[in-house]
């Protein structure tokens, strides 16, 4: 299946060169390029992207909002938004995992490294640089004014979860795969990640990246 992507960023010359990255690949297609955060959302939706590199900073709307507008839109539930961003520890790319991005990744990536982030946040995984460590993600989603007290939706789709999904929300949110969580419980990677996605039925996380923060709203992040 090829993924259909949009390169938001507001410099014409990092545009290109991305694509230029993107291009070759045989599973990926470019349909479209924004200079700016509203011209992201409209093209989202209108080339039928799969997936937006969104750049945080930029004119008129910048990226934290206009992922927002995307993760916020049902028209658009099945659009992932992988942040590109030049420091790769920031504040900003946190909030933006808060409005609903599946990962980041710093623009000095390797080609190698983009087309793998591109992939693996097109199949609702998770990504986070390895620059981004684990406490990285704690310090930022457990700082001041936060945890952000869960809503009754998420309330209770906390009291649903079972006690095996409970345990493995908690292993998630430290940044394990299923593969080093299957290894931990004595489970196969299938059963694992039978798990993870019922676990985000119930939560309605929209992927990996959503379970994490509901992790640390919810507090099992804490037991971790």
């Amino acid at each position: 299946m090829t993924i259909r992507v949009v390169i938001a960023d507001d410099q014409p010359l990092v545009r290109t060169g991305f694509k230029s990255l993107l291009e070759p690949a045989p599973d990926i297609e470019v349909v479209g390029e924004a200079g700016d955060g509203g011209e992201a959302v409209r093209l989202a939706k209108a080339a039928r992207a799969d997936l937006v590199l969104m750049d945080i900073r930029m004119p008129a709307l910048d990226g934290l909002a206009a992922t927002r507008l995307i993760t916020g839109d049902e028209d658009l539930a099945g659009v992932k938004v992988l942040i590109l961003t030049t420091f790769e520890i920031d504040e900003y790319v946190f909030e933006a995992l808060r409005a609903g991005a599946s990962g980041f990744l710093g623009k000095s990536a390797e080609a190698e490294e983009l087309l793998q982030a591109v992939r693996t946040v097109s199949r609702g995984d998770a990504l986070l640089s390895p620059a981004a460590t684990r406490s990285l993600i704690s310090r930022f989603l457990s700082g001041p004014g936060a945890p952000q007290p869960l809503d009754e939706a998420a309330r209770r789709g906390l009291e649903a979860l079972t006690d095996r999904e409970r345990q493995i929300t908690t292993f998630v949110a430290t940044g394990l795969s299923n593969d080093e969580i299957a290894a931990r419980l004595v489970l196969s990677p299938a059963t694992v990640k039978t798990h993870v996605n019922r676990a985000m039925v119930k939560v309605g996380a929209r992927d990996r990246a959503q379970l994490v923060v509901f992790a640390h709203r919810s507090g099992l992040a804490a037991s971790a």
